[in-house]
């Protein structure tokens, strides 16, 4: 399950862009951007992925936490709890995920 107003409010900052869309992860919904995972909704928390140096950096700031869905944190991507995303911090932490996907390389063609 996951919050469906904090997925609405991701949509609604994600919406100018053409390629985005949605898949069910984790046991919540994900945004995927150009085909490459972005950012998410779990429970009441964005899940937001940002490579290993900008999610340290982000660990830094107040409201955020490893992700650590599996038992283990998993590098390059951390939780924002609802108090980290009120006015436009939401705003600046999908964008930050969406910077980090556009340096990802392609994903090969499927044959």
């Amino acid at each position: 399950m996951y919050d469906e107003r904090l997925a609405e409010r991701v949509r609604a900052v994600l919406s100018p862009r053409v390629d985005v869309t949605e898949r069910k992860m984790f046991g919540g919904l994900a945004f995927m951007v150009g085909e490459k995972m972005a950012c998410g909704v779990v429970g009441e928390e964005l899940m937001v992925r940002l490579g290993p140096d900008g999610a340290e950096a982000a660990l830094e700031e107040p409201h955020v936490r490893p992700m650590d869905f599996t038992g283990r944190p998993m590098t390059g991507m951390v939780f924002v709890a609802p108090a980290g995303l009120r006015a436009r911090a939401l705003d600046r932490r999908v964008a930050q995920a969406v910077s980090f996907v556009r340096t990802l390389p392609a994903k090969p063609a499927k044959r």
